[in-house]
């Protein structure tokens, strides 16, 4: 078949050449087409569960609203994994389903039985589902703020103001974002501060003012009379529209006189009660907005519309407010994208000088390199067409070297016939005719193995397609995306190379010798005696190399593990927390203290915005003692205090922790992201303790905290807060409360209305709809004496005070109540720094099973990237042996010959010690990303030995009897050509392994096992397999 398909594209030139180019057209319109990101979006398939209850605290909400659920939503098809949060006023249950679920359908799903239980969940929770969004999905991140000059004239209410109704309403049109979200200042509410002793001198209550002003706000519609011949509409307009109508809506008449809300409250513009907020520089508060794409669109489509409506609305702002964004994704995905090109650029380069020196013939190296742009935009067109991205991994891995390696034998094999064929044509140059003849002739001979070989490179990463989890949503691309690309060259090789080499390749026979000509020679030269030594000391040099092996396993067991290097985002994020209870005006002190300093001390940081608490959207529903810092940086090339992420994320660190009560953990923004919405924990490593009692669970999580931070490379261990929270508690007395006629509802409400607020209606300005919400004034209720003495309505009329019918106590209570499949959990997260992370976790196993004997009923886990390792590793195990094994039976295909198919399967081994010595004098540890390095070297490493082989086998249907002779004759002349390919693969990613550029530390690895590995190869299989060869050939 291969060789009738070489004969067809000879003999058909014109045919070849215009799907050459239709090939070329349809990879850039794909090109063109093609979405880019950074990295592949490992984003679990989740949807989220947000229910808001302020009147209920962290108990309250486990057992009347995220237990419910849970329990509702277990039998869902196809959900996977369970795992909650419960706080004090918020319930955000995360229901992950496997992959192939289609999001819209497992949403519909979670609806259905959200509307089953929604009868036992409290009256005034208010459920909604998260977003349709991924960790990938924060693509803009920006802040609202006054200009210089301008700060004296907008305060935090109107800024917050400006984003809800101007910035927030215009960006929401935008195509492809699924929310946007607002962080920080003040939410607008129109205040009605009611004064206790002026109700209870008047003699009202507060059911009575939140009844007068739910009833004295609203306009309605009479239908239309008839007059003549005109219709008239009527309505009755009664909404309130400014503070003075809510001062004069009638409450009741006592002795009468008509008691109006002004009488017994203080009507103002007020805010909404804050559960986060945002500052920046150092300078103190600010508004922010995230915008959040959708799962599934193009990022660069997307960035650019938001970018666009956002220089739209800027022009709509009032004079003075400025939108300034503070992460915007699109840079680093640039750097990315410069990184990828520069690795690609470079490499093709190197390909192309490697073969135009070996073969000699700059007409022959421009037609093989003239595959590389054919096979990548096949590539192009097969990744459009099966939906992949653009991005690190799915273009980060390809090695121009490995695309050519069949059109090297190919081409070299024509060159090399080509000039021996000096007798046949005394004119020494040849005709059309007889250039595709000999086209012909020379590419048949060795298509076999050049085929088997592109086939063999191709096959080895099936396996990979099969990965699933984050290791399969990582990898699968990449090894699709060079399947591509190989399979391109594969048919190109088979069509396209014999077309373009009979077509324009030199038809003069040279006589003189070139460089090429004269450096294979001095290779000849070189490698003759060296190889005579081989064949003598073959048995010798077997034994050696198995010993190699042996210690080069040995090492590999060394090396330690991680699951994949950690991209450099270009960006920090600071986890600061302080202790439980601590107040949010506390909270923005210390981050702007925090900001002032870095910024004064470290001039590679362009901005800094803290964002404290939770967003308005609480997807991220972190405690107002909680924030995220992030920390925008200008190019490596520009920083000063350190010379390496490691380096500046640890001294910033130690700056921020002079701060009392503050704690840090350094980290990045993206990454943190995925973190928590893959596993619900921010760290890298997480310890995981499961049990019912939350003060047992605090206790072993504290014993267990302290084992770990005595650990070499472990960062300050972060234990879960979930005790210790500052409450003041209405406990009611029954049969008090009985004797008064007082209802358990009816106290709870006037409690939650004087206290938290309730909005008993709203004002519209315009567009804009801002709630009335009833509240003790602002005074008294950060007084508990204002608590104990709130009057109660009783039945008989008159009133009591609360206190009467009440205790009033402070007492410590739960924050925060996790739940993993139902079941209660604390964690103790920490992240590795300077190490790598299977050792550490290994050591800290040792530790902990040792010295933590838990009760019970109570049990521990480990998780985060650790257990992604873990997983990534046994599925790697399955994948590789598999792969060894499709090698072995396409070898076998090949050469039939069990003998001989081993022979060349020593090549594997031969690999497998350059790649593991690499990575141990580079100082890496194994990590998935080296792992496919291996998979992708060992399919490279066996077409060489497929080569060598096949020449020993040809000499012998020749004639060469004497095993020496044909050895020496056959190594002589696949010495090019073994080389050829061998160099172009492995300088091919040499750009690759020695990158420093952004992104560069997860290609790193891959390219180091690779070109370590070959080089090891090459060198051992023109020198170990002869040896193998002749010890184990029969005489």
């Amino acid at each position: 078949m291969f060789q009738k398909l070489i004969e067809y594209s000879i003999s058909h030139k014109l045919v070849v050449g215009v799907l050459s180019i239709l090939l070329a057209a349809w990879g850039i319109v794909s090109l063109v087409s093609l979405p880019f990101d950074s990295t592949p979006d490992i984003t679990n398939n989740q949807v989220q569960v947000i229910t808001q209850a302020p009147s209920l605290g962290a108990q309250e909400v486990e057992q009347y609203i995220t237990t419910p659920i849970e329990m509702a939503m277990a039998n869902i098809p196809r959900l996977e994994k369970r795992r909650s949060i419960s706080r004090s006023g918020l319930s955000v249950i995360t229901l992950v389903f496997d992959d192939d679920a289609d999001i819209y359908w497992a949403r519909q799903q979670v609806s259905q039985q959200l509307k089953e239980v929604e009868d036992d969940l409290p009256v005034d929770g208010k459920t909604s589902l998260g977003p349709i969004a991924t960790g990938l999905g924060e693509i803009y991140h920006y802040t609202v703020r006054a200009k210089k000059g301008y700060e004296d004239k907008y305060s935090l209410t109107q800024l917050r103001t400006i984003q809800d109704w101007i910035v927030r309403k215009q960006l929401s049109g935008t195509k492809g974002l699924a929310e946007v979200s607002g962080w920080g200042g003040f939410v607008k509410e129109y205040e009605v501060a009611v004064n206790s002793e002026k109700l209870n001198a008047a003699g009202v209550t507060v059911p009575e003012v939140y009844a007068a002003l739910e009833d004295n706000n609203e306009n309605t519609g009479g239908s239309y009379i008839e007059q003549n011949d005109k219709q008239y509409y009527i309505r009755g307009l009664g909404v309130a529209k400014t503070l003075e109508d809510i001062k004069n809506v009638p409450v009741k008449t006592v002795n009468g006189t008509p008691i109006r809300v002004g009488d017994v409250a203080k009507v103002q513009y007020g805010s909404a009660t804050r559960f986060g907020a945002v500052t920046r520089n150092g300078e103190g508060e600010v508004v922010a907005g995230i915008a959040i794409m959708l799962k599934g669109e193009n990022f660069q489509d997307v960035s650019r519309r938001v970018k666009e409506r956002i220089a739209q609305i800027q022009k709509s702002l009032p004079e003075g407010v400025v939108i300034e964004p503070f992460i915007d994704r699109t840079q680093l995905v640039n750097r990315v994208e410069n990184t990828i090109a520069h690795n690609l650029i470079a490499g093709g380069l190197i390909v192309i000088f490697i073969l135009v020196l070996f073969l000699g013939n700059w007409r022959a190296g421009l037609v093989v390199a003239s595959v590389i742009p054919l096979s990548m935009l096949f590539a192009f067109g097969m990744m459009r067409l099966f939906g992949l991205s653009g991005n690190l991994m799915s273009l980060g891995a390809i090695d121009f070297g490995m695309i050519v390696d069949s059109a090297v034998i190919i081409v070299e094999a024509v060159c090399l016939h080509i000039e021996q064929q000096k007798a046949k044509y005394p004119g020494m140059r040849l005709t059309q005719r007889d250039m595709d003849g000999e086209v012909l002739y020379s590419a048949s001979k060795i298509r076999h193995s050049a085929a088997f070989g592109e086939i063999i490179i191709m096959i080895v990463y099936v396996p990979l397609m099969t990965l699933a989890g984050i290791e399969g949503k990582m990898f699968r691309p990449m090894a699709m995306t060079i399947f591509f690309a190989i399979m391109g060259a594969f048919i190109l090789s088979l069509t396209y190379v014999p077309m373009a080499s009979a077509l324009f390749l030199n038809k003069k026979i040279s006589t003189g010798k070139n460089i090429a000509h004269r450096m294979v020679e001095k290779l000849h030269g070189w490698y003759e005696p060296v190889l005579s030594w081989a064949i003598k000391h073959d048995r010798e040099l077997i034994v050696g190399a198995v010993c190699a092996f042996v210690i080069s396993l040995a090492a590999f067991s060394k090396l330690g593990g991680e699951f994949i290097p950690s991209l450099e985002e270009g960006d920090f994020a600071a986890e600061l927390s302080m202790s439980q209870g601590t107040s949010l005006s506390q909270m923005t002190e210390a981050t702007t203290m925090g900001e002032k300093l870095l910024k004064t001390k470290y001039p590679e940081i362009k901005q800094i915005v803290t964002r404290i608490g939770s967003a308005e959207i609480p997807t991220d529903p972190m405690p107002v003692e909680r924030a995220d810092m992030m920390i925008a940086l200008k190019p490596k090339a520009e920083w000063t205090s350190a010379k390496t992420k490691d380096e500046l994320m640890e001294s910033m660190s130690k700056t921020l922790e002079t701060i009392p009560g503050l704690e840090v953990e350094m980290s990045q923004p993206i990454q943190m992201r995925n973190n928590e919405l893959i596993t619900g924990i921010r760290q890298d490593v997480a310890i995981n303790i499961y049990g019912e009692d939350l003060d047992v669970l605090a206790e072993e999580a504290s014993k267990v905290a302290e084992i770990v931070k005595k650990v070499d490379g472990v960062t300050n261990p972060y234990v879960e807060k979930v005790q210790g929270l500052p409450q003041i508690q209405v406990v009611y007395n029954h049969e008090r409360m009985a004797e008064y006629g007082i209802s358990i509802k009816d106290a709870n409400n006037i409690l939650k209305t004087a206290f938290a607020g309730n909005a008993a209606g709203a004002v519209y300005e315009g567009e804009k709809k801002f709630d009335i919400v009833l509240r003790l004034d602002k005074d008294l209720r950060n007084d508990i004496s204002s608590l104990e003495n709130l009057y109660l309505p009783v039945s008989g009329g008159g009133a009591i005070p609360l206190s009467q019918v009440a205790k009033v106590e402070y007492v410590e209570a739960p924050s925060q109540i996790t739940h993993d499949e139902g079941t209660r959990r604390i964690y103790v997260g920490f992240n590795v720094r300077g190490r790598d992370i299977e050792s550490t976790v290994e050591e800290i196993e040792q530790l902990v099973s040792k010295k933590i004997s838990l009760p019970a009923g109570y049990y521990y886990t480990y998780g985060g990237e650790f257990q992604n390792l873990r997983d990534a590793a046994n599925r790697l195990s399955i994948a590789i042996p598999v792969a060894l094994c499709l090698i072995l039976l396409l070898l076998y295909a090949t050469v039939k010959s069990i003998r001989e198919t081993l022979f060349v399967f020593s090549a594997i081994p031969l690999a497998a010690i350059g790649g593991i010595w690499a990575l141990w004098l580079r100082g890496m540890p194994f990590s998935i990303s080296a792992g496919v390095g291996f998979i992708a070297l060992f399919g490279v490493a066996v077409l060489n030995g497929i080569v060598l082989v096949g020449q020993l086998n040809d000499l012998r249907n020749e004639g060469v009897d004497n095993i020496t002779e044909r050895i020496m004759k056959g190594c002589m002349i696949r010495l090019r050509p073994v080389l050829m390919t061998a160099l172009v693969a492995s300088f091919g990613f040499l750009p690759m392994a020695l990158s420093h550029g952004d992104g560069a530390e997860v290609q790193r690895p891959l390219a180091t096992v690779v070109v370590g590995g070959l080089i090891t190869s090459t060198a051992l299989t023109l020198i170990v397999l002869p040896a193998v060869y002749k010890v184990f050939t029969k005489k």
